[in-house]
């Protein structure tokens, strides 16, 4: 796991662990963020949420964004997240 997440999986690895480390529930993370529970859910299990959502869960967990050139994930990195979804469908 890395501390520059370039998939949105690993950047949902790393709200989670934000948020546990902080000691806080979904439910308690989203009121800090002024969003509702699913905004947390769908934002560390690496899908889709709208950037004012992750701009405001950010804030709630004291973190901050920065951005820098990093060029395309791996192959083994794509392969990877496409992998672990098919191991979660039913």
């Amino acid at each position: 796991m890395t501390d520059r997440p370039r998939l949105p999986y690993e950047l949902g690895n790393l709200l989670r662990q934000r948020r546990e480390s902080l000691g806080l529930s979904k439910t308690a993370a989203a009121g800090r963020a002024g969003r509702v529970r699913e905004v947390i859910y769908r934002l560390e299990s690496g899908q889709e949420a709208s950037v004012s959502s992750l701009f405001d869960v950010l804030r709630a967990l004291n973190l901050v964004m920065h951005i820098e050139p990093a060029g395309l994930p791996t192959m083994e990195e794509v392969a990877a997240a496409f992998y672990r979804e098919d191991d979660d469908a039913p």
